[in-house]
């Protein structure tokens, strides 16, 4: 049994699949979009691997990466009977501010994820690790994203 992890909060979208200790065995990216590239990666994943949890970024990020994201991956997890967990993005960066629109950016300091605008930040882009800890994951999977859409 793996578990699989996703990183659609951005472009590329990132699959990593880990086996029961915790260890990437194979990272898959692409750039496309997630409604058009998630399906082709599950359906190969699914058709080489058993799934014990999926597991995903629930942002903050792009609205659309974590809408996709979170319907596509709870669908998948009603259809085949799958936990699905979330961590935020910040795992995924190493902490550094994500952008959110103009010089506004999340910014997350101890377990507060909060809006801020900054001038130079420095940017990092999201990483698969080469560990996970499934214990790090939250059972409430709800997609966040920090800022109300713009209408």
């Amino acid at each position: 049994m793996h578990n699989a992890v996703v990183i659609a909060l951005g472009s590329p979208i990132l699959v990593g699949i880990y086996d029961e200790q915790g260890n990437l065995r194979e990272a898959i990216s692409n750039d496309g979009l997630g409604s058009d590239v998630l399906p082709l990666i599950f359906e190969d994943v699914l058709n080489r691997y058993s799934l014990k949890n999926l597991l995903y970024a629930n942002g903050p990020g792009s609205f659309m990466g974590i809408k996709v994201a979170y319907l596509f991956l709870k669908t998948l997890a009603i259809v085949r009977n799958i936990p699905l967990l979330s961590i935020d993005g910040f795992f995924f960066n190493e902490n550094h501010p994500i952008k959110a629109v103009g010089k506004l950016y999340f910014v997350k300091n101890s377990t507060m994820i909060t809006l801020e605008p900054l001038e130079n930040p420095i940017l990092k882009g999201f990483e698969l690790p080469q560990t996970i800890d499934v214990k790090n994951f939250n059972t409430d999977s709800a997609p966040y994203y920090g800022i109300e859409a713009v209408g």
